[in-house]
């Protein structure tokens, strides 16, 4: 298959990431010939490593976060990615932080850390639809971030926050959905 035509084909797709088994149903190549013709377009530029498994059409515009919330699924962009985004956390978080019901995960994409943290399926919810990607409401990524200080599994950085633009009520009506510690700790965090 020539470069262009692999192109065109891997466009029509609408996939933001691609896996061997992608290519391989793309091209009709077998295992021990995707490898080689991987490399190949590795080397010439047709294709682009995101991670381990995980190739991208360079130049293409798919944004990290898409790549991540569709890689270890289901998962919604929360924490402080999500803060930070919403414009409530100042610093740009090292990772970008997923909340999923699977297990915590780190991997590498593009460079960039990238990081699942498991929450009890009774806590997934409070994030909507973005572009080919789930985001937690602010509101939520706050609790969710109180919820995993409350464990010992992520740190508050609160002198980095400005709360001022979340909704006190919102805050309020989810913390109900979460064990009582965290809601104990949003009132010190609101009061303090």
């Amino acid at each position: 298959m020539r470069d262009i035509d692999l192109v065109k084909e891997l466009q029509t797709t609408e996939k933001v990431f691609f896996t061997l088994a992608d290519l391989e149903k793309v091209t009709g190549l077998g295992r021990k010939s995707i490898y080689v013709a991987l490399n190949r377009w590795l080397k010439r530029g047709v294709l682009e490593r995101a991670g381990r498994g995980i190739y991208v059409l360079p130049g293409s515009g798919v944004r990290l976060e898409a790549i991540a919330g569709q890689l270890y699924f289901p998962c919604y962009l929360s924490f402080e990615s999500a803060l930070n985004r919403a414009g409530v956390l100042n610093m740009v978080p090292y990772s970008l932080t997923f909340a999923t019901t699977r297990k915590t995960k780190r991997l590498s994409l593009l460079g960039r850390a990238v990081e699942y943290r498991q929450i009890k399926k009774e806590l997934f919810f409070g994030f909507e639809a973005g572009d080919r990607l789930y985001i937690a409401e602010a509101e939520k990524a706050l609790l969710d971030l109180v919820y995993m200080s409350t464990l010992g599994k992520a740190s508050l950085p609160l002198d980095e926050m400005d709360l001022r633009p979340l909704s006190r009520q919102a805050l309020r009506d989810y913390a109900e959905r979460f064990p009582p510690r965290v809601a104990g700790k949003l009132d010190e965090i609101l009061q303090g």
